[in-house]
């Protein structure tokens, strides 16, 4: 499998699409620590889906997005990169967890299905957050409060929300793949370029 089927670009597209809407819709606000939304959630079933390379295309594409309509806070280049191109790309390491979901999914084994979600949703956010945490420590520091140093500034503003955007999206994902394991188990088939099974997308 040395390429993405079209089919696969197409679905990457949609739920990248879908993840930049989500983030537009009202969210949990955590005042300066930003919000907690469910925006990640499509770019987890991606992942779970079609594996690491799809679901890194997906968080690419996602970030990409936010620049093209100018949802972003830009304070510097290297900023931009770090966390809307690299941390979003990032939240596919959840796609690593893929032959294993759907194993369990295949074989009846919701429940330890749902914990690897878990285990990979986190995985996914906490590489994606730790990027942003990067960016607080060497960009955002200058907004740090009087007397607080830059690293537990970054860790209190990235932290909250890396909690709880983790845990909110675990939520939505488990119970909404559970009801619904054909989210992430019916792929296309046959001559069509597309893959089944447990492969994933290279």
């Amino acid at each position: 499998m040395k390429k993405m089927g079209l089919v696969v670009l197409i679905e990457i597209a949609i739920f990248a699409a879908i993840a930049l809407v989500l983030d537009l819709l009202p969210s949990i606000h955590l005042g300066a620590s930003g919000s907690i939304s469910i925006a990640m959630v499509p770019i987890f079933i991606i992942a779970f889906r079609w594996g690491f390379k799809a679901s890194a295309t997906a968080g690419f594409l996602w970030g990409l997005l936010q620049i093209v309509t100018g949802d972003l806070q830009a304070l510097a280049f290297w900023q931009v990169i770090l966390e809307y191109f690299l941390a979003f790309a990032c939240i596919g390491f959840a796609g690593l967890f893929m032959p294993t979901i759907q194993a369990k999914l295949k074989n009846g084994e919701k429940g330890a299905a749902s914990l690897v979600m878990v285990a990979a949703i986190l995985t996914g956010s906490a590489i994606r957050y730790f990027w942003h945490f990067l960016a607080g420590v060497t960009i955002w520091a200058q907004y740090a409060p009087e007397g607080q140093s830059a690293l537990a500034y970054s860790l209190f503003y990235n932290g909250i929300p890396f909690i709880g955007a983790s845990v909110l999206c675990s939520i939505v994902a488990v119970i909404l793949l559970s009801a619904a394991p054909r989210l992430v188990l019916d792929r296309p088939t046959g001559r069509t370029g597309y893959y089944s099974g447990n492969s994933q997308v290279k």
